[in-house]
């Protein structure tokens, strides 16, 4: 027989208790109060907090020394023992209070070092890989030709050519000799004046 038994509703969270945050997070209770701890840790942080309480120790002690006796709450006899008291129970609960929004920032801190660490490793890893991509490129385009040895090949093959355009041109067929030749087109035969003048 176990000495104590396990409950059932443990293996399960629990439900309803939990608020949402700004981006649809969950918060449970230690959350809420982690928030209200440093909500009030960094408003003991600031020269309001400060300045107010000066203004009340110096009311406290102006009131319980120059106010009418039968109205003081707090003797100066005794060392004003209620604001001694008031300033230690403040000083008790600021304590952990700024302890625990310190540890909540450290954990936030920690997370977002983590963060930068992995971007970090990305880009590390991005820039290497694009180094790599530049080198390739840099070897390749040094094993293209340039501009100068395109012009000498060019050269070279218009030589070339203009070796080989009188070996290899035709030469012109010859006439044959057994034809005729051909009579001249372009000249009109000359008109006979006689044979005109007979048949008027």
């Amino acid at each position: 027989m176990r000495p104590f038994k396990r409950r059932s509703d443990l293996a399960a969270p629990r439900t309803g208790r939990a608020a949402r945050g700004p981006a649809g997070t969950r918060i449970d209770g230690n959350e809420r109060f982690g928030r209200w701890t440093e909500g009030i840790a960094r408003g003991m942080g600031t020269p309001w907090f400060l300045l107010a309480l000066t203004l009340f120790c110096v009311l406290w002690l102006a009131w319980n020394t120059f106010g009418p006796e039968h109205l003081r709450f707090d003797s100066p006899s005794l060392g004003f023992t209620a604001l001694t008291l008031i300033l230690s129970l403040q000083a008790s609960y600021a304590a952990p209070m700024i302890l625990l929004a310190q540890n909540r920032q450290d954990d936030r801190d920690r997370v977002q070092i983590e963060q930068d660490r992995k971007q970090a490793e990305r880009n590390l890893a991005d820039t290497e890989f694009l180094a790599r991509e530049v080198v390739a490129l840099r070897l390749s385009i040094k094993d293209l030709p340039d501009r100068e040895f395109l012009r000498q090949e060019l050269r070279a093959l218009l030589a070339e050519l203009e070796q080989q355009e009188p070996e290899d041109e035709p030469d012109a067929p010859a006439a044959p000799e057994n034809l005729p030749p051909r009579a001249d087109l372009s000249t009109p035969e000359p008109h006979d004046e006689e044979n005109e003048s007979r048949s008027e």
